[in-house]
């Protein structure tokens, strides 16, 4: 009879955490949540930072809950991307880390096609091009900051960062190393040409490990404060996209998964980069994945549209539920009024609502007034933009594809899976809704040797949840709003 094994995976968002313990049967995962906690960024002297201190300090608050739920063997990590800590040569962090939506990086995107040739940069990394990449993080920092860059002996990525808070080891994880455009995507290594040419210390670049390593035990110093016994450490996939794709509950070689959160990743698992002119025209990013897979995808600006809308309303005096939001979206006329979900001024933080109605008179459109109708606008502007992107990705694949696999947080809204299926015009499925917690927990079942690899691991998944399927409709109309919407997308 299999002895039941328990492992705790923490899991942070843009804009809270948890931490859940995962408890697998030899059949099932079970989950239980037994620490949430918000992740408030802070604005000081105009930089807008994480603080990071009282996220791990929310780590130790959870370690000793799971202690009192009989323990567990083993602990994960998994965060967002490209944002990082700098250490100095005694291990101690220089300052909080930077939240990728300050202003630092403005403008870095350009100066570094001035330092290495565009088409040159992306056959090296094959990522996509964003500003908010660590690369331009950095030579943000080259540039502005020269002195903290020569005071830094190491940079950790914000997995790796509380990885080494935990087991004082010092390492990168292969998934989110491959956030950072600064990674030789064929190689799996870093790229010291992007380094060299960028004018960063290669100093401060760590040794890459496989997703799913277990680099080491909790320290004596937090099991003594604790009062906890010790623990192994995996880095699993720390990048979040790269943890909710390992619980994609699917056998189909070739499918198309999306991941919707705060942002949207919607691209499918190849088993090697795929880097040519189609994928660069197309801005195609090339994620490291479990098991030296490739992670084909768009990223794509997701909820953080409704998040920050809801965040606006809530200052005006309105406190909304997402579940109020939606009943008000519902009840208001289709296609109406289209945004670019990915155009620059939804990206900083502030008034989306009324960022949206200046867009939509920009482009001759019926003006949004009511919550609804902004909520609407929001959730069919992102079903035609997941369209595009998935054109995009049939065109560089050549593969047709049936079903979109519609995981997170964003599944939980009924109608955002019925849009994507309509524009799509594809069957979608949609869970599970904890799949970044459930993919973090496979991965450390399969570096203990508990499960045998990732397929096994996606069954058992599918054992564990329950899916819901959306067929599309009405293809007609949201063929002619397709057209529609592509004369208003920003290049």
């Amino acid at each position: 009879m299999y002895k039941e094994k328990k492992v705790l995976a923490f899991d942070f968002g843009a804009s809270g955490g948890r931490a859940i313990i995962g408890t697998y049967n030899g059949e099932s995962i079970y989950l239980k949540e037994i620490h949430r906690f918000s992740n408030d960024p802070v604005t000081v002297t105009g930089t807008m930072h994480w603080d990071v201190l009282r996220l791990f300090y929310e780590i130790k608050q959870s370690l000793v809950k799971a202690k009192f739920e009989g323990g567990v063997d083993s602990i994960g990590v998994d965060t967002w991307g490209v944002d990082f800590g700098l250490f100095d040569e005694t291990g101690r962090l220089l300052e909080n880390p930077v939240h990728y939506r300050d202003s630092r990086t403005a403008g870095m995107l350009e100066k570094s096609f001035k330092k290495i040739n565009r088409d040159e940069f992306y056959a090296i990394t094959g990522n996509q091009f964003m500003e908010i990449n660590t690369a331009f993080q950095l030579l943000s920092l080259a540039e502005k900051r020269p002195q903290l860059l020569e005071r830094a002996e190491t940079m950790l990525l914000m997995p790796d960062l509380f990885n080494y808070l935990l087991s004082g080891e010092k390492v990168t994880e292969y998934s989110i190393a491959s956030t950072t455009q600064l990674l030789d995507a064929k190689a799996g290594a870093w790229s010291d040409k992007v380094i060299m040419a960028l004018g960063l210390p290669k100093k401060i670049f760590t040794t890459i490990v496989p997703s799913g390593t277990k680099i080491g035990t909790l320290t004596d110093e937090i099991c003594s404060e604790l009062g906890i016994d010790k623990m192994d450490v995996i880095a699993v996939a720390g990048h979040d996209t790269q943890s909710a794709l390992a619980a994609v509950p699917t056998c189909e070689k070739d499918f198309i998964f999306l991941s919707c959160g705060t942002w949207s990743l919607l691209g499918t698992e190849l088993d090697a980069p795929l880097i040519n002119e189609k994928s660069s025209a197309c801005n195609i990013t090339n994620e490291a994945g479990y098991g030296q897979k490739a992670s084909f995808l768009k990223n794509i600006i997701g909820l953080w549209l409704i998040q920050e809308s809801r965040r606006q309303w809530m200052r005006e005096g309105k406190k909304y539920s997402f579940g109020m939001l939606e009943e008000m979206a519902h009840s208001v006329k289709s296609l109406k009024c289209l945004i670019d979900p990915d155009a620059p001024e939804f990206v900083a933080a502030g008034n989306i609502p009324e960022r949206i109605r200046e867009f939509c008179k920009r482009t001759n459109q019926l003006i949004p007034q009511t919550e609804g109708e902004i909520v609407r606008c929001i959730n069919e502007s992102l079903a035609l933009k997941y369209r595009y992107a998935l054109e995009q990705l049939i065109e560089c694949t050549g593969k047709n594809y049936k079903t979109i696999h519609m995981v997170g947080g964003g599944t939980q809204s009924k109608l955002l899976c019925q849009l994507t299926a309509n524009a799509c015009q594809l069957k979608v499925k949609a869970g599970p809704i904890e799949a970044t917690v459930l993919g973090n927990i496979v991965l450390q079942l399969i570096a203990s040797g508990d499960v045998k690899d990732l397929t096994k691991g996606r069954n058992i998944i599918c054992n564990s949840q329950e899916l819901a399927s959306f067929s599309p409709k009405e293809a007609v109309v949201w063929d002619d709003a397709y057209q529609k919407f592509k004369e208003l997308i920003v290049c």
